[in-house]
């Protein structure tokens, strides 16, 4: 056998060469259907074994229109919000008898890679999406809708065609609004990410913003720029405002790195300053580091948007659905009442 030979995929053809039977009889055994003795269906899938074989099950979607197979786009395969998502929803997806076949990115996936990334899914023939990206707009998942059955997972998404699963973002502003006003704080900052860096981080920050000054707190909004270092070099211009009693961010990443700028300031938290985040995912959930956050119910997310996305693909007419979850106020230890007198170096 020549190494060309040897280093070739088997097929059934060779199945049937060494078994000693036809290719429809390969066929009937492999798929388990039809008539076929015991002892030759036992020789073939033997044989099938000590070949290698391995079935095309995109071959036999093709034949039978069906795949088995949903398609999963996460934005950024590096953050724990995706990759716990991800997690969810591959469990779901195995639980129901399909494959998943994923596109990430890496930090900065470009919206044309995400665009390209959604075809290229399309091209592999995949019975559903589900779109996991704080970033891609609408109008770019709208056209995608019509082809396939499609599910936006971890973002609320108001698009009346794109059926969507999601922590209910406003209502974890306002848990996070409603803790600090009940420890006292009157001042606030809110670090607001623009709508153009992230759609869900602005959903949350700007209801942050409006929750405040309905409750009637002095709020100072500070919008933040790209790059991981833009949350902490917003530090010190608000600790020119002796006022301010509490900072909240946009996430707990963003959080993290406000603390360490305040640790490096002088600043005690909680005593001089409160702090909140958002998400309460992977290793910043610890009580060692006792972070007061919103935690996202992401496992049923990722649980409720495989079962949607299969809804939808057995009843295409069914009505877009807009499911928001409840996520759960954590009050750490990154937060207290204020300080009688705020006095910082």
């Amino acid at each position: 056998m020549t190494e060309e030979k040897a280093n070739k995929a088997p097929t059934i053809i060779d199945i049937a060469r060494e078994a000693g039977v036809s290719k429809s009889a390969v066929s009937r055994a492999l798929l388990g259907q039809g008539r076929i003795s015991e002892e030759a269906r036992s020789r073939i899938l033997d044989v099938a074994q000590r070949l290698g074989y391995v079935k095309n099950a995109m071959a036999q979607g093709l034949v039978a229109q069906r795949t088995h197979t949903l398609g999963v786009l996460v934005r950024d395969a590096v953050r724990p919000f995706y990759g716990q998502l991800h997690a969810a929803l591959q469990g779901r997806a195995i639980e129901g008898g399909y494959r998943v076949v994923t596109a990430t990115g890496v930090r900065d996936f470009a919206l044309a890679e995400e665009r390209r990334a959604l075809q290229t899914l399309l091209s592999l023939r995949v019975e559903g999406l589900v779109v996991c990206s704080g970033l891609l707009p609408a109008r770019d998942i709208a056209p995608f809708v019509e082809r396939v059955p499609t599910v936006v997972a971890g973002r609320p998404e108001p698009h009346p065609a794109i059926s969507s699963v999601y922590c209910d973002e406003e209502d974890g502003a306002e848990q996070l609004v409603d803790h600090l006003v009940s420890l006292g704080h009157r001042r606030v900052a809110v670090l607001l990410v623009p709508e153009a860096l992230s759609i869900t981080q602005y959903a949350r920050t700007a209801a942050m913003v409006s929750g405040l000054r309905e409750r009637g707190v002095d709020t100072v909004v500070t919008e933040l720029t790209d790059g991981p270092e833009a949350p902490a070099d917003t530090v010190p211009a608000l600790l020119e405002d002796r006022e301010i009693t509490a900072i909240m961010c946009p996430q707990d990443d963003a959080m993290v790195s406000v603390l360490e700028r305040l640790r490096r300031a002088g600043v005690r938290v909680p005593g001089d300053m409160s702090v909140t985040g958002f998400d309460g995912i992977g290793p910043l959930t610890t009580p060692l580091l006792g972070l007061t956050t919103l935690r996202q119910p992401l496992d049923e997310v990722g649980r409720r948007a495989i079962d949607l996305l299969l809804e939808l693909r057995e009843d295409r007419s069914m009505p877009t659905r807009h499911i928001p979850l409840r996520g759960a106020l954590v009050a750490g230890t990154t937060t207290a009442p204020p300080p009688p007198h705020p006095a910082r170096r």
